[in-house]
Parts: structure tokens; sequence; C-alpha cells
């Protein structure tokens, strides 16, 4: 690898850190800018500081390092700079820590990247992950029972323990929110809500049948990386319905030197995993599961979960 050891050093030491942005209030953790009134004002300043980029990600994965760690090293390679990748404990700590300008750079959910700009973070999307050449960007939003469930469709949900993810998640509880809301069930009162924390937690737990009769997950936990890692085994789920999701998206902080901002569009925009690898990375089997290219996109391509928002009426998407 041409990346350097104190760089993977960078992400272990930001992987320590999974309890800070929960931790901290914003105005703990980052001082108002001289003659500002909040952190997300600071234009043209870093997270942590000059050498460093600071990753936030959405808590979906047990092995966010795994997963995640190429395209950790591609940003460091491709900037020079050290990637501190910092899971949060939830999305609201990952929303909190967005608006106090306490990050440079992430990986989030719609949702996510929704309610955060709606509380005035300075993001932008960068782009999109598509996991297959010539793929729209997007990904499904899996309703899933266990194996030989009487709980054949989202109306036969009523009554019974469902997982989902996270109250701030896209996949995991946004969109099932208004699939189940479509079918006249309240996602907090006609159900038995359990939020299981990740996609992964939410896929186990409901293949287990014992805290969750049923539950929702996205498609590369429930069909590729809860398999490989040896969360359920393949028939262990059943499918009962699918939904289109819009990609989540790497976004980067409007706070960052405009130079800064410009290299790491030029850097990842429509990059592939050849062009990772191109860089004497080594891929990982988790990685090709979420990855192949990145493909741009505009703020106004989550429009979509605005209006899901509206129709749900979740107070998630207010931060």
């Amino acid at each position: 690898m041409k990346t350097s050891t104190r760089r993977g050093l960078a992400i272990v030491a930001g992987i320590s850190l999974l309890g800070t942005l929960a931790a901290c209030s914003p105005s703990e953790a980052t001082p108002p800018a001289e003659g500002g009134d909040t952190a997300n004002s600071q234009e043209g300043s870093f997270a942590k500081d000059e050498n460093t980029l600071v990753m936030g990600m959405v808590p979906d994965q047990q092995s966010v390092e795994n997963n995640f760690e190429p395209l950790v090293e591609y940003i460091a390679a491709k900037t020079g700079k050290e990637v501190e990748l910092v899971q949060s404990t939830d999305y609201a700590a990952l929303v909190e820590a967005a608006i106090a300008g306490r990050i440079d750079i992430g990986s989030f959910s719609g949702f996510t990247y929704v309610a955060a700009t709606n509380g005035g973070a300075p993001l932008t999307p960068i782009g999109v992950t598509v996991t297959e050449a010539g793929e729209e960007p997007g990904y499904e939003s899996l309703a899933v029972v266990p194996k030989g469930s009487d709980i054949t469709s989202i109306k036969d949900m009523k009554g019974h323990k469902v997982c989902f993810v996270d109250p701030g998640s896209t996949s995991g509880y946004l969109y099932p929110s208004a699939e189940l809301l479509a079918e006249g069930i309240n996602p907090e009162s006609d159900v038995t809500p359990v939020f299981a924390g990740g996609h992964d937690a939410s896929a186990q737990k409901t293949a287990q049948g014992v805290e969750c009769e049923a539950g929702f997950a996205e498609d590369a936990v429930v069909e590729t990386t809860g398999i490989a890692d040896g969360l359920f085994a393949e028939g262990d789920l059943t499918v009962i319905n699918r939904v289109t999701v819009p990609g989540a998206p790497l976004v980067m902080s409007t706070n960052l030197p405009k130079d800064v901002q410009s290299s790491l569009k030029d850097a990842l925009q429509n990059i592939t995993l050849d062009g990772i690898e191109d860089e004497g990375i080594t891929i990982t089997e988790a990685f090709k599961a979420y990855f192949y290219e990145l493909v741009p996109v505009e703020d106004s391509y989550y429009d979509s979960v605005r209006k899901v928002c509206e129709e749900t009426g979740a107070a998630q998407c207010q931060p």
C-alpha cells in the first residue's frame, strides 16, 4: 500500500472516539469562530487542523473500518492528509456534529444529510456510490421476516415487534415508516418498535425472531455482508417488500478551504474501484459489496427524501 502506517493509525484513533460525537454538545466541541456566532460559520477552516480530515460515519455496520478503509486510504493518499474515521454513536449525534462543524467529510444517509442541512450544517454532497458499472445511484430498503414466518406483507406487521435501525436512518426508519403508514399502520403505536442501532443488528435480530418478528435493513446487509460476517445464514431471512431509496451521499464541509473542496471533488467524483486500486490500495471484499463508483449528485437529488419527510411528518427530519 502507498498509504502510510501513520494514516492507518489515524483510522484506529478515530474509531476510538465512538462516544465523542454524542458526548459533546456543539458548544463544548468547537468554540465560536473569531467574529462569528457559531462553529458552522468558520469558512476556510478544518474541523481539527490543516493536516487532518475528520470523516464522520453513520453507525450502520459492525466493521466500518473494514468496509470503508479502502476509501479512507484513497482520500488520505490523494490529499496528503491524515483521515480520522469517527463512527458516531447514533444518527442524531452525527447530525449535531455536522451542524457544529466538527466533521470535514462524511458518509451519511440521505435522511441524515437532509436533517443536518435543515439545521444549517455546512455540507454539500460529493457523490453517491453505485455497486455495479452503469448502475443508477440508490439502494433498497428491505422488509424482512424470519424464515417460515406467518408475516407475508407490510400490513401483516400490525401488532408485532418490528426492528428498525435508528430514528435517523433513511432505509431503516424513514422509508419503512412511510410504507407502514400507507397500510394504515402507525409505526409508533400499531407495532412495537425496536431500534437495533445498525442495519446489521436489525437484520440479525429479525433473523433470530426473538426481539423482533419483522424488521427493516438495507439490501447489502441482508443479501451480502450480514451473511459474509456470519450474523445469519443464507435463507434465514425472507424479503417481503423492497423500496428504492436515494443513495447514501459522501459529503464534505463547505467550511473547508476552496482548494481543498476542489481537490476532494477532483479526486473522488467518478472514482472507481480500479482507480482506488491503482493507488496501491488493497480492496476488501466488504468494500466491493458497497462500492464500484462514486457518481456526482446535486443537493436536489435528495428532494425525494424531503418529500417523504413531509408525508410522514417525521420529527427526525429536523435537527
